[in-house]
């Protein structure tokens, strides 16, 4: 039996084929999510689309303060949630110059970012700063990650691998224990406080089944969700990059694509504009349950330590009663 068959590589590292790993024969290609962020127009349209399809009840209608931001993550009953990140950036070398990793000016449309200003350029450029305002907008959702911890660590086989790649919570067999929660490099899981059950996006499993693509993605007014064959979007991916550094916006980079990563590579990436910490993201995200293998190891040999000092706690007396007796034999 080889070592793929035994599961030495499911639960760390490169892992070409999670879905035939699950069990999946003659499963299509994978497929998930390629957010580009420096498209965003932050319409939400993506997260009515998702809590319209997938029936998710609302989770607070008042503003928090955050900006234009009402659900401020994910949770149990927002699978889909659009950042707005405002920041303050260098001024502009020249009132039609791009700010300096910002969206690229184009002819014919909208400058972004939207400030009001003196000189007409769209730049904030008197601010007290002497800089430029900007929103940083992006739609998150979850990863769908190659290792997935939470499905792991679940003990009801609740979560699953689909033949698409995906991971999705069966809510009628979550049995809300919580172990989900806590095992997710993300925070993406949650459980729903009317039940306890957890909930997370399906990447509307039901529309993949049908041929369709996801909600979210179909909603989106400027293709800024992009779904479709895993391999075939981090292809896409690294032209847009390319595009964006030739265009000047050096900070520019891809977020989640990489399967040498943490987590084997995300089945839902994205182009982000600054560093991940910015929009919420972890900078280095490690599946939780990657060292379990070791864990089990070293609590194997503490266990057998223990074992033999308990055996040599009750031997010693023993042997020294039934040497003494021997040596009194001996003597007659």
């Amino acid at each position: 039996m080889t070592d793929h068959l035994l599961g030495h590589h499911l639960l760390s590292g490169v892992e070409p084929d999670p879905a035939g790993d699950a069990g999946h024969s003659g499963a299509p290609p994978r497929t998930g999510f390629f957010t580009d962020t420096s498209v965003c127009i932050g319409c939400k349209a993506c997260e009515v689309a998702c809590k319209e399809w997938n029936a998710l009840p609302e989770d607070g209608l008042s503003l928090s303060g955050m900006s234009y931001d009402n659900t401020q993550g994910l949770g149990a009953s927002t699978w889909r949630h659009v950042a707005f990140v405002e920041q303050e950036v260098p001024a502009r070398d020249g009132p039609t110059a791009p700010v300096r990793g910002g969206p690229p000016a184009a002819d014919g449309r909208t400058q972004l970012p939207l400030a009001d200003t003196n000189d007409g350029t769209g730049g904030g450029s008197d601010n007290a700063a002497g800089g430029d305002l900007r929103w940083l907008m992006a739609s998150d959702v979850c990863k769908h990650c190659t290792h997935a911890a939470c499905l792991d660590v679940c003990p009801t086989g609740s979560l699953f691998r689909t033949e698409f790649g995906t991971v999705v919570v069966q809510e009628d067999i979550c049995n809300g224990c919580g172990y989900c929660v806590p095992a997710c490099p993300y925070g993406v899981i949650e459980q729903r406080p009317s039940d306890g059950r957890a909930f997370k996006c399906t990447m509307c499993y039901d529309r993949l089944g049908a041929g369709q693509e996801p909600a979210c993605a179909k909603a989106c007014p400027t293709e800024s969700i992009q779904y479709g064959p895993l391999d075939e979007l981090r292809e896409r991916a690294a032209l847009r990059v390319d595009q964006l550094h030739a265009a000047g916006v050096t900070d520019a980079r891809l977020y989640g694509h990489e399967p040498a990563d943490g987590v084997g590579g995300d089945g839902a990436f994205f182009l982000l504009l600054d560093e991940p910490e910015v929009y919420g993201l972890p900078p280095d995200p490690v599946v939780t349950t990657r060292d379990l293998p070791a864990m089990w190891k070293h609590a194997g040999a503490a266990a057998l330590s223990l074992a033999g000092g308990i055996a040599l706690a009750f031997a010693g007396p023993a042997l020294k009663q039934l040497g003494g007796a021997t040596g009194r034999k001996g003597r007659r």
